[in-house]
């Protein structure tokens, strides 16, 4: 395959990161009511049009577009010194990402519904469950996503070809958004804490920072790794 026509998809998938973490920050900026203090606030909440539009390109469109834009970045320091480090990172976080799109897509899609059915007269409703699979998935891809991007972060850091604060904005903005927003929110509030969309523009910059650099230079070729 032209190698030249390979690095163009490279580098628009590396402007694909902080499109997506933007899109993401959008998405929980507004925080939902607490279901069970005040069920009817947040079924008024879930069933507005402006749920709808956020969540729907904000964080499923979000973490679909984060998928081409791992893919870009794995790609990139693959030929780099930390190339042994960056691909398997890549793997975890696409891996976690593609699991958290499980949850996205319920609020996505079912939250609305439930919302509607209670503003209805219908409060059972509420009482919903959903299996015990799922939340496992939930978790395994928070932890995966985690830990992807920690260490994407190091290899950014590692890498030669990137600017090392680029890779320590990375990895602050994914503990800020993941650790510190949305398991620290559901442990307390039950809700998205303002350390998410902190943290998601986090790292929209430092994905900026990263596509700025790549589109100046030329994908690495493949060098001794570390």
């Amino acid at each position: 395959m032209n190698t030249r026509y390979t690095s163009r998809w490279v580098r628009a998938g590396l402007w694909a990161l902080p499109v997506s973490w933007l899109a993401t920050a959008w998405s929980s900026l507004e925080p939902q009511p607490d279901p069970e203090k005040d069920p009817a606030a947040w079924a008024r909440f879930v069933s507005s049009d402006y749920y709808q539009v956020s969540h729907l390109f904000g964080s499923t469109g979000g973490t679909i577009v984060s998928l081409f834009g791992l893919f870009a970045l794995g790609c990139y320091l693959a030929g780099s010194r930390s190339g042994r480090l960056a691909l398997p990172a890549m793997a975890a976080a696409a891996a976690g990402t593609a699991l958290l799109l499980v949850p996205a897509v319920i609020s996505t899609f079912v939250t609305p519904a439930v919302g509607k059915a209670y503003l209805g007269g219908n409060e059972d409703v509420m009482q919903l469950d959903f299996p015990e699979s799922m939340s496992a998935a939930f978790l395994l891809g928070l932890l995966l996503a985690v830990v992807g991007s920690v260490l994407l972060g190091i290899a950014v850091w590692r890498s030669g070809v990137l600017p090392r604060w680029a890779g320590a904005l990375w990895i602050a903005g994914a503990l800020l958004f993941y650790v510190l927003g949305a398991v620290l929110g559901m442990a307390t509030t039950g809700s998205s804490l303002p350390t998410q969309p902190a943290g998601a523009v986090l790292m929209a910059v430092a994905g900026a920072w990263v596509a700025w650099t790549g589109v100046r230079h030329a994908v690495p070729s493949e060098t001794p790794t570390r």
